[in-house]
C-alpha cells in the first residue's frame, strides 16, 4: 500500500469539484493509494502476439489483456530472482514496460479507417513507450518524427528506439513550439503527449504531488496552449491530433482543446471516443473525450482527447537559417553496391521504402517519407546507421542487425544463456566449437541481440554502450 501518499487539501478539494457525480472521493482517495499494477506492451516489430503469448506462459507469467490496447497486457510474474527489465524478452525488445493508461492516447490516434498514415509526429517522446507504440502500429513505414525537448533524455528516447528494432524515426531536440512554424501542414497525425502537473502518477510515485500548486497547473496549462497550437499548424488538413497528459485537472485537459477550438473555430472538430474500447463511455465527457480517474480502470489518471482539422489555417511565420545539410544522397550504383555486400556479408536485404544517405565514411538509411522535411528542418538523428566504409567495404553497424534482421539469416550465431549474458554485459564470447569470420549476426533463440565479428573462435562484442547492463540478467 501507498498509504503514505501526498496529497493536498487543496488538490482534493480541486477534483471533489470535478469528480462526475456517479464515482466518489473515498473510492478516489483509495485509488491513489494503491500501488499501480505491472502492465507490458508486446512489441510487434519483433515478435507476433501468438508468439509472445506462448513464451510468457512458458515462463509461468499471468497476462489480463488491456482493453484498450490489443498488444497491452497487465502481468503478474515472479520478478524475486530477475526484474522484468533484466528478462532476455526485455532486453532483445520483445516488450516495453508501459503504464496502461499511456497506452490509450496511441490506440486513439489509429482507431480511423484512414489510419494507415505516412507521417506522425510525436511531439513529446521521451522516455519512448509511444514513440514505439507509434512505430509499431505504423509497421516501420513511413516516417515518425520523435522530438523531445530534454536533451538528456534524448539519449533514453534513442536507447529505447534501438532496442525496439525502430528504423523509421527521425529525432529532434526542440521545444515543441517550433513545429508548426517550421513544418507547416507535414503530418497526417500529431500525438502530443504533453508535459503536465502529474496528478495522475501518484499510484507509481507517492510524492508526484509534493511541490503541486493551482499556479503551478495554470502555468503549465499555458504552455499546453502554444504546444496544441503548433501542433494543429504542423498538422495536414483532414488530419488526426491526439492531445493527452497524466493529470486530471480541467485546465491542463478540456481547457486546452476549448482553447484550441476557440482559436480555430469550424477547422476543429472534437471526435468522440466513447467507443475505443468496451466500457469507454465510463470515462467519456461530453465532449468525446476520455477523462480517466484512477479508479475507474484501476490504472493511472489520465486524459486523452481526438481532434480533426478540417481545413488550412495560416501558419506562423519563421525566418529559416539552416546551414548546410551534411549528408549527401548516395547514387543508384552506389546504393546497389551497399545492397549487394550487405546482402553477401549478412543475408539481410535493404528496404525498398528507404534509401542510402552518405555522411563522411558513415552510411545511413533514411525513410523515403523524410525526404520532404529535409530541407526544412534538422533532426538530431535520422533513420539508422547501417554502415562505416573503410578501405575494404563496410563495417556494418549494431542497427542493421536489430532493425534489418529477421532471425532466419545464414550468417547468424546463437549463443547460450550464459554467452548472452555476457554479451549484455558488454563482453567477448566464445561459442562452443564454433569460429569464423567477418561481421555475423548474434541471437538468443532465435531473437537477434546484436551484431558482433569473428575474431577466431571469439565474437568480439559489438553492443552500443547504452545498451549494456552489468547485473542480474535472466
Amino acid at each position: 500500500m501507498h498509504s503514505n501518499v501526498y496529497l493536498p487539501e487543496e488538490f482534493l478539494d480541486e477534483m471533489k469539484a470535478i469528480l462526475p457525480s456517479h464515482l466518489s472521493m473515498d473510492d478516489f482517495i483509495a485509488a491513489c493509494q494503491r500501488p499501480l499494477r505491472k502492465s507490458i506492451r508486446v512489441n510487434t516489430l519483433k515478435i507476433s502476439l501468438p508468439a509472445f503469448l506462448e513464451r510468457a506462459e512458458s515462463k509461468g507469467w499471468t497476462l489480463e489483456p488491456v482493453p484498450w490496447c490489443e498488444e497491452g497486457f497487465w502481468i503478474e510474474a515472479d520478478e524475486s530472482q530477475v526484474p522484468l527489465g533484466n528478462t532476455a524478452e526485455h532486453m532483445t525488445g520483445l516488450f516495453y514496460i508501459q503504464e496502461a493508461s499511456s497506452m490509450m492516447p496511441v490506440s486513439a490516434l489509429f482507431d480511423t479507417e484512414e489510419c494507415d498514415y505516412d507521417s506522425v509526429l510525436d511531439m513529446a517522446a521521451a522516455p519512448g513507450s509511444k514513440t514505439t507504440q507509434i512505430a509499431a502500429k505504423m509497421e516501420n513505414k513511413g516516417v515518425l518524427v520523435a522530438n523531445e525537448f530534454s536533451a538528456s533524455r534524448v539519449k533514453v528516447l534513442h536507447a529505447n528506439i534501438e532496442r525496439c528494432g525502430v528504423r523509421n524515426a527521425a529525432l529532434s531536440n526542440y521545444d515543441g513550439r517550433v513545429f508548426g512554424g517550421w513544418l507547416p501542414e507535414q503530418f497526417e497525425a500529431v500525438l502530443i503527449d504533453a508535459p503536465c502537473s502529474g496528478e495522475g502518477t501518484v499510484r507509481k510515485d507517492a510524492d508526484a504531488m509534493k511541490n503541486w500548486t493551482k499556479e503551478s497547473v495554470i502555468s503549465i496549462s499555458d504552455t499546453q496552449k502554444d504546444l496544441i497550437e503548433s501542433a494543429f499548424h504542423a498538422l495536414k488538413p483532414g488530419g488526426v491530433m491526439v492531445y493527452s497528459t497524466c493529470t486530471l485537472s480541467l485546465e491542463e485537459n478540456q481547457q486546452v482543446c476549448h482553447h484550441l477550438k476557440e482559436t480555430f473555430g469550424d477547422l476543429v472538430e472534437f471526435e468522440n471516443l466513447s467507443k475505443l474500447f468496451d466500457g469507454a463511455d465510463k470515462a467519456t465527457t461530453e465532449e468525446g473525450f476520455l477523462h480517466i480517474f484512477p479508479q475507474v480502470y484501476d490504472c493511472e489518471g489520465f486524459f486523452v482527447a481526438r481532434l480533426r482539422k478540417l481545413g488550412s489555417a495560416p501558419a506562423p511565420k519563421v525566418k529559416k537559417r539552416l546551414g548546410k545539410f551534411p549528408f549527401e544522397k548516395a547514387t543508384k550504383k552506389v546504393e546497389i553496391e551497399i545492397a549487394a555486400q550487405l546482402k553477401q556479408s549478412l543475408d539481410i536485404t535493404l528496404p525498398t521504402d528507404a534509401s542510402v544517405w552518405l555522411r563522411d565514411n558513415d552510411v545511413w538509411l533514411f525513410p523515403n517519407a523524410l525526404e520532404p522535411m529535409l530541407g526544412e528542418f534538422r533532426f538530431s538523428r535520422m533513420g539508422i546507421k547501417i554502415a562505416e566504409a573503410h578501405k575494404k567495404g563496410y563495417r556494418w553497424q549494431h542497427q542493421v542487425a536489430t532493425a534489418l534482421a529477421q532471425g532466419d539469416e545464414s550468417n547468424s550465431v546463437a549463443l547460450s544463456i550464459e554467452d548472452a549474458r555476457e554479451w549484455f554485459m558488454g563482453r567477448d564470447v566464445r561459442p562452443e566449437n564454433l569460429s569464423g569470420q567477418g561481421e555475423v549476426i548474434v541471437k538468443l533463440g532465435n531473437d537477434v541481440i546484436g551484431l558482433g565479428k569473428w575474431v577466431g573462435n571469439r565474437v568480439k562484442n559489438g553492443l552500443p554502450r547504452e545498451l549494456v547492463r552489468d547485473k542480474n540478467l535472466f
